[in-house]
């Protein structure tokens, strides 16, 4: 955040000016394309509505704009004191192009004249992607082939967060009614809770249905509650069978994938182009989970195969 503090304090008028490099003649007039100005030549305005810029989220913003660059150009008005510009929309980006180390950023002149009104309209109704239109998008990029730690790396995430948002596309339908109703919109709360319903289902529903509010707190307290242990029954737990469905399905789908890779690398170049001892390694695990959907051999299996065995 020094670079920015440093900046904004002891920023001077010097070199040459946008005058003598001939930036204000009538050919520049407004036409929405973007002009690549220098960043000294930007200035604030006084009356935006927007005080505050907390440095945790201009330096997340920074890093952005280090990697990507400004996407958005930055909305001024036309010429005021001597050679600056009078930033309209974008001090965020302004900002954060400065702590990026930026020499210059892009900008587009207002095409009308702006109030104070449409200032705080821009800001009221600025609006980030949902946590569930984040997911869908990381779950695009992975079907195209990226993998999530490089889905992660593009977008600032580490792998635990992207497996959270990857997590709202198959909540439990009690979960996922929460999510659309703006009960529960926290990813890591979603995917717990989600953990959670597998053993208390009941409670889940009973908790995100309420009207006592979902923190970290009530879902620590109902975790907590999942791992007393109950007393010992003469029957053994048996599966429910809606998970044992969902466990089929998940296995299916997963059959699915392997046999689209397994084309894909046939495509090109064939399997045996790979190295043998990763491909002999692939069919010994394969053949493990097949051996896994064989049925399990019954005591009259076993004599039939070896013979009664003598008394």
């Amino acid at each position: 955040m020094g670079s920015l503090t440093n900046f904004l304090a002891n920023r001077k008028t010097s070199g040459l000016s946008l005058e003598q490099l001939g930036l204000f003649e009538s050919e520049l007039a407004p036409t929405g394309k973007p002009l690549m100005v220098a960043i000294d030549r930007l200035i604030e305005d006084p009356d935006n509505p927007r005080k505050e810029f907390p440095p945790e989220a201009i330096e997340e913003l920074a890093q952005d704009v280090a990697q990507r660059g400004i996407l958005q150009p930055i909305v001024v008005s036309d010429r005021e004191i001597k050679d600056r510009y009078l930033i309209r929309f974008g001090s965020r980006r302004w900002r954060a192009a400065i702590q990026a180390g930026l020499t210059e950023v892009p900008i587009i002149f207002a095409a009308q004249h702006r109030n104070a009104y449409d200032q705080v309209a821009e800001n009221l109704k600025r609006q980030n992607l949902s946590p569930l239109e984040l997911a869908q998008f990381i779950r695009r990029r992975v079907d195209a082939g990226e993998s999530n730690a490089e889905v992660g790396r593009q977008l600032g995430m580490d792998l635990t967060t992207v497996a959270h948002h990857l997590g709202l596309l198959s909540l439990p339908p009690v979960l996922n009614q929460a999510l659309k109703d703006g009960r529960c919109e926290s990813p890591r709360t979603l995917y717990e809770l989600t953990r959670l319903h597998e053993e208390q289902p009941e409670q889940v529903a009973a908790l995100v249905t309420g009207a006592d509010p979902i923190t970290r707190e009530t879902v620590a307290s109902l975790r907590d509650a999942s791992r007393v242990v109950a007393p010992a029954d003469d029957k053994p737990p048996q599966p429910r069978p809606d998970k044992m469905a969902q466990a089929l399905a998940r296995a299916t789908g997963l059959c699915e994938r392997l046999d689209t890779a397994l084309q894909w690398l046939s495509r090109t170049g064939g399997i045996d182009a790979l190295p043998q001892d990763q491909v002999m390694a692939l069919r010994q695990r394969v053949a493990e989970l097949a051996a896994r959907l064989a049925p399990e051999a019954t005591p009259s299996d076993t004599e039939a195969h070896h013979g009664t065995p003598a008394a």
